[in-house]
């Protein structure tokens, strides 16, 4: 650190801005006008949906029956669709998602592997038949929904036509605005299986042929028609998700008789489909406190047992109807067990609910309900009060896909097949609860708040991965979440591989970071670091309760978030959504200055002490003890051998005098503080522009934090100097001490230099990152072994 008089600091600081200005100026704080569309009479400047905003609606009446043995779904129905569009509409557009399993799918045709360079980069040679599997699966199952009629409410047959994953229904005469019409279809679905297949849907099998159905996307569905987009009719390529019209739904399902239905909506006909003690077991959960067994294991087993060899063609048809959702699922199987309580959402009762196998146990009856509670709790803090009626959980091998109500969970126990010992990992544990609040959590986002998930992931996955991260910080103290802290995503903005937040879903790169994880990150970096909670907790459920059942776009968000908090934020969304800059901030240099005093005793003391402290050169260190000629003969010495350059003189007296004498008080005060002041030079090497925290360690072990907002850049957005002025030395000063802003190197944060801790390793070791501490934690120590035995001759 260098130590200068506090006269050329004012002078540095005048000049910090040109000198490290860059020879072509980069606004980081330019407005997002240029980006963001222009504002309406249907969305708002403030973000809100504006008077006359609309949209359209879909209701449906389905009737669909599980062929167990042929693994299909036919059904039979009529939507009702209301124009509530300014515009007159020739022809509707649905969706047939399952279409991407066809032969002559895009999702198909465009299916690749790794490049050839990434193989060698993990030391193959070439591909391996495991990694050809999934691949060679999907090849070999022919899907689809297959379409046998399209009729008009009168009967008539409506020319239709199919596009890979998509329907157009040509009308009779153009709907007019506020108009409606009604039409019929019919069709038939193969249901893949989940493990080979997968994509969100299918049934999971068993070797006794008790299998679990996860039904989605089953049925031909509205597309979304609306102000911004026009028709949504994007082709559905398996990882851009759904945008779907809200509507009432009135759904029978027949499925075999044995098996219980877990679906969307209420139950309307429990007596025609349960027993009179399971319905008196729903009854008590709903004003239980604790999960209520509906249907018991030992029920669900016999119901596995009992299944004929000769499978008993006898089924139910279970009747359910739900109001204002934009989507509907279901999952059947005769190995469900069934739990349920309630809970109360504002004046609402709802009842959380899981369905697992015996497989699940013990994790789904001690965890999964619990979990549906919680995301329910914790959600309506942020958001708005849960709305249905039911909130379920089912578990399946499908990873975890959401739908109204109801939401698909994989995650088990393991069987130990020496001992029967069940355990599960600590990983599987909070995998379980997590993927249970993400999915549930999914019915706010994009269930209610109804964003356009073919177009942009990030809107519902990365808010909901946002609130997911506040509900498993509120579960238990030291919750392992993988998204959401801003040291999670460093490596990540590290990376070369990346597109920015703002990119089409079907052509984001590391959608896991991308879409959930990053804009993850940055609204909790918004909210801790940035607004504070309150703001930022004020404008995002102000967001919520503005676009709840309706459909925003990320324009509305933005503009919600900054007409809410009363900030402008357009360098941050321009930054952490626009672009793929980082934050690495360096410190780059300091330099201390002291107030000078203008009095000659002071300051000429202070002189002579600094020219003592300087190191004495080699040739006075060897010239130490030499007689000199003035000591052998004094007489010699005189008036400037009795004082040096730093004797004050009268004349330094007088002219300090004159100097105070004209000073402010103000002036006088700081004179008298003996402050110090540091300036400090920092530099962006990542591009991103952040919020300064700077925290401060004086010579007392005293820590100050400094919080200087992100527009400390913006005249100067690549280097800046900043003045700190402390009552004591500094000795220590570290930027971002607390990894609040994802900074990418931490080795240049800190003055002095902070070496990075790392240990060296005497042993190879070997990582399972699914270690079961609960069945390890009993294994029997294995003896020692027994030293070789000596022979004759030792």
């Amino acid at each position: 650190m260098t130590l200068k008089p506090l006269q050329a600091a004012l002078a540095v600081l005048f000049l910090a801005g040109s000198a490290h200005a860059a020879p072509a100026f980069d606004d980081k704080f330019r407005q997002l006008d240029e980006l963001l569309p222009t504002p309406n009479e249907t969305r708002t400047a403030s973000g809100a949906p504006g008077h006359r905003y609309w949209q359209q609606r879909a209701d449906y009446r389905l009737r669909a029956s599980l062929d167990e043995d042929k693994r299909v779904i036919t059904g039979s129905g009529s939507v009702t669709y209301t124009n509530n569009s300014p515009d007159a509409l020739n022809y509707l557009w649905v969706q047939l998602d399952q279409n991407m399993f066809r032969a002559d799918s895009d999702n198909r045709r465009i299916s690749t592997l790794p490049s050839r360079d990434a193989w060698q980069a993990r030391g193959g040679d070439g591909v391996k038949f495991d990694s050809l599997k999934a691949t060679l699966s999907q090849q070999r199952f022919e899907g689809g929904i297959q379409v046998s009629s399209v009729t008009g409410s009168d009967g008539r047959a409506l020319r239709h036509t199919v596009n890979k994953t998509m329907m157009r229904i040509d009308l009779p005469q153009p709907l007019k605005p506020g108009a409606r019409t009604t039409f019929n279809l019919a069709w038939t679905f193969k249901v893949p299986e989940a493990n080979v297949v997968g994509r969100r849907t299918g049934f999971e099998k068993f070797d006794d042929g008790n299998d679990i159905y996860l039904s989605a996307q089953w049925f031909p569905r509205m597309a979304a028609y609306y102000d911004v987009k026009g028709w949504q009719h994007k082709q559905y390529m398996g990882d851009g998700e759904f945008t779907l019209e809200f509507g009432d739904y009135d759904v029978q399902l027949t499925v075999p008789a044995d098996h219980i239905v877990a679906s969307t909506g209420e139950l309307q006909n429990a007596s025609a489909v349960l027993s009179a003690a399971q319905r008196e077991r729903l009854q008590q959960a709903r004003t239980a406190r604790k999960p209520v067994i509906i249907v018991t294991q030992a029920e669900a087993e016999a119901a596995e047992k009992n299944r004929s060899a000769a499978k008993n063609k006898a089924t139910k048809t279970w009747h359910f109807k739900a109001r204002d959702v934009r989507d509907f699922a279901f999952a059947s199987s005769r190995k469900f067990i069934w739990d349920a309580q309630a809970i109360k959402s504002g004046d609402k009762d709802v009842l959380a609910m899981s369905y697992y196998p015996k497989e699940g146990n013990p994790l789904w009856e001690r965890y999964s309900t619990a979990a549906v509670i919680h995301t329910i709790e914790q959600y309506n803090k942020y958001s708005f009060d849960y709305p249905y009626p039911t909130a379920i959980s089912v578990n399946g091998s499908i990873g975890g896909m959401e739908y109204p109500m109801i939401s698909f969970n994989a995650g088990r126990p393991v069987k130990d097949k020496k001992t029967g010992e069940i355990t599960y990992s600590k990983g599987t544990k909070y995998g379980l609860i997590s993927v249970i609040i993400h999915e549930v959590g999914h019915n706010y986002f994009p269930m209610i708040v109804n964003s356009d998930e073919r177009q942009w992931t990030w809107m519902d996955e990365g808010l909901n991965s946002f609130l997911q991260f506040l509900a498993e910080e509120a579960w238990e103290d030291n919750y392992p979440s993988r998204r959401g802290e801003a040291r999670n995503i460093v490596d990540y903005m590290r990376s070369t591989n990346q597109v920015p937040v703002m990119t089409n879903a079907e052509s984001t790169l590391q959608r896991g970071n991308n879409a959930y994880a990053k804009p993850a990150t940055a609204l909790n970096i918004l909210r801790e670091t940035i607004l504070g909670r309150e703001l930022f907790d004020f404008a995002f459920k102000e967001y919520a309760e503005r676009w709840k059942f309706k459909r925003p776009t990320p324009a509305d968000f933005f503009r919600t978030m900054e007409d809410a908090s009363g900030t402008d934020l357009d360098w941050f969304w321009r930054g952490w959504f626009y672009t793929t800059d980082a934050v690495d901030v360096s410190v780059d240099g300091i330099t201390e200055y002291t107030m000078s005093s203008k009095d000659p005793e002071v300051e000429k003391a202070w002189q002579r002490a600094r020219k003592q402290e300087e190191a004495m050169s080699i040739i006075d260190q060897r010239n130490k003890g030499m007689q000199r000629r003035v000591d052998r003969y004094p007489e010699l010495k005189d008036f400037y051998n009795e004082h040096d350059d730093f004797t004050v003189t009268n004349k330094d007296r007088n002219k300090f005098n004159e100097t105070v004498a004209g000073l402010e008080d103000w002036e006088k005060n700081l004179l008298k503080e003996g402050k110090h002041f540091y300036l400090v030079d920092f530099s962006n090497k990542g591009g991103l522009v952040t919020p300064l925290i700077v925290e401060l360690e004086l010579k007392s072990g005293k820590k100050v934090i400094e919080r200087i907002p992100a527009e400390v850049w913006r005249y100067s957005p690549k280097k800046i100097t900043k003045l700190f002025i402390t009552d004591e030395p500094v000795v220590g000063l570290t930027q971002d001490p607390y990894w609040e802003t994802a900074d990418i190197d931490v080795s240049n944060n800190s003055w002095p230099a902070k070496p990075t801790p790392s240990r060296l390793e005497l042993f190879k070791t070997n990582r399972d990152a699914g270690e079961n501490l609960m069945r390890d934690f009993n294994t029997k120590l294995a003896p020692p072994k027994a030293p070789a035995t000596a022979t004759k001759a030792e």
